[in-house]
């Protein structure tokens, strides 16, 4: 599979070749790119998420429950010194163009935070199969995640199982979760991955994954950048705004992809995510 074979994108509209990392996004939904941002700048993102973290848990609903100990936050852009930095990165720009399209959308941005004591969750997909990716297998969104800290063993690493995005069985609890008859296959072909300051990786939210069990006293926070293409809908369970002032500062290519309310003053944000918290614990 070649970047030519997505309609409307070509080589030249990209900054740099990611034909490998789209064809891994096909093969085993995940790909990544080493040492993209440095580890100061990763530093400057755990001090943001953990201010954020700890706002979000000041107030009722604004932290959701991923299982015991294990939370996801969704933020504001500005809430995040490194956004356009993130954004308007060559890698994160060719990879969305050529998967999504050159009109991909900025929806979402939000981090996990797994502490002390969670537990392994159960297998799942963030969302149910979408009908173009069911009829045509085609991709029609995109995560990116971005870790805060070095990862490692025993820190509940991320778990995925390549090549899992494409299963279609009716019988997923809300579209997402499979029956535990199942799990089996997916353990069989678990990778886990050990992201460290700087990485950054992207997949298919669909590909059958789990956080796993942290035995560390460390949390494990990982930034969460989601892209729809054209067909998609995730914004419709996020709630992204910016302020006036940061709309008219961001440059116009950044612009272009972040479709989202522009307010005088942010709200702070109330998470959506109750399906989750509902089938892996209420945390």
């Amino acid at each position: 599979m070649t970047v030519s074979a997505f309609p409307g994108v070509c080589p030249a509209d990209l900054d740099v070749d990611v034909t490998q990392e789209v064809a891994h996004l096909y093969t085993d939904g995940i790909t990544a790119r080493k040492g993209a941002f440095t580890k100061e700048w990763s530093d400057r993102l755990r001090e943001d998420i953990e201010a954020a973290f700890e706002e979000a848990r000041s107030r009722p609903d604004g932290a959701v429950g991923r299982g015991p100990n294990r939370y996801y936050v969704e933020i504001h852009p500005e809430q995040l010194r490194g956004f356009v930095d993130l954004v308007d990165h060559p890698w994160v720009r060719s990879v969305a163009t050529a998967v999504l399209g050159p009109d991909y959308r900025i929806v979402e941005l939000g981090f996990d935070v797994p502490l002390k004591g969670a537990v392994n969750q159960p297998w799942h997909r963030d969302f149910p199969l979408p009908d173009e990716t069911r009829a045509e297998r085609r991709l029609t969104s995109l995560a990116f995640n971005v870790t805060a800290v070095d990862t490692a063993e025993d820190m509940g690493p991320f778990e995925i199982a390549p090549g899992t995005q494409w299963d279609d069985e009716p019988d997923f609890e809300h579209g997402m979760f499979p029956p535990r008859e199942r799990f089996g296959r997916y353990a069989e072909r678990a990778v886990r991955k050990y992201p460290q300051r700087g990485d950054i990786s992207a997949r298919t939210a669909l590909t059958i994954h789990r956080g796993t069990k942290n035995e560390s006293a460390k949390a494990r926070p990982v930034l969460v950048l989601g892209l729809d293409g054209p067909e998609a809908n995730n914004g419709d369970r996020h709630d992204t705004a910016v302020t006036r002032a940061f709309w008219e500062a961001l440059p116009e290519r950044v612009r272009r992809h972040l479709v989202c309310p522009v307010v005088d003053t942010l709200t702070p944000l109330t998470q959506k995510h109750t399906i989750e918290g509902l089938v892996m614990g209420d945390a």
